[in-house]
């Protein structure tokens, strides 16, 4: 009984008994927020918001290098999805299963390491940049490791290096970046409350995913 008792507290909410207009929030930062987008978000942040981390840059080098960015972690892994898709080696976009991850996860692999191997080998590069990459590269070949036996959850792997690796940069930088902490953590939030209402993911699973993207960001930085 009391194994009963905790396999409904780790179960997702059930939908069926929120509202509309919950549901509709919960599906809207969980696109908004989708883990392929968390490395274009924050190479944004570092390239037009933070005052010092590319100030030499022109500004449209700030802008090619966004999109070398977005093309390399959000476009290609999404464009390699919906042609698994189409040729019939996924049932859903959404990635539900286990099986259904690995090649997209072996893609998104690729396309990660890459990005942060050229970034790595240019000049005037923030060395935090270049950690960060490295960080969200290895959050996707432990989320391809642990789906072998264990579905985690990407979008909490995502936010849970996102907010770490603000964390760091926070101490890090001699400037105040302690609001931008507190934004991460809030989008985390968000993220993570989402997962519960609009996926099949246990709490564990979304626990999981966030420990693993914030070690990953950490074994970048330290390791």
């Amino acid at each position: 009984m009391e194994n009963s008792i905790i396999m409904k507290e780790a179960a997702p909410l059930p939908q069926q008994h929120l509202p509309a207009p919950v549901r509709i929030l919960a599906n809207l930062v969980s696109y908004l927020f989708h883990p392929l987008f968390i490395p274009a978000y924050v190479t944004a942040f570092l390239l037009f918001i933070h005052p010092y981390s590319f100030a030499g840059m022109a500004d449209k080098q700030k802008v090619t290098t966004l999109g070398a960015v977005f093309f390399s972690t959000a476009f290609l892994p999404a464009f390699a999805v919906l042609l698994m898709k189409a040729l019939g080696f996924v049932k859903s976009i959404h990635l539900k299963t286990q099986k259904e991850r690995i090649i997209p996860y072996v893609a998104a692999i690729t396309f990660y390491f890459w990005i942060w191997y050229v970034f790595h080998n240019l000049q005037d590069i923030p060395e935090y940049f270049v950690n960060f990459l490295l960080g969200v590269f290895l959050g996707v070949c432990a989320a391809w490791m642990f789906n072998i036996r264990y579905k985690i959850s990407m979008h909490a792997t995502g936010v849970g290096g996102l907010v770490t690796f603000f964390l760091l940069f926070t101490f890090g930088q001699t400037e105040e970046t302690a609001l931008y902490l507190a934004l991460a953590l809030l989008i985390a939030g968000l993220v993570c409350t989402a997962r519960f209402i609009v996926s099949d993911h246990t709490s564990k699973e979304i626990y999981a995913g966030l420990i693993v993207g914030a070690l990953c960001q950490i074994i970048a930085v330290y390791v």
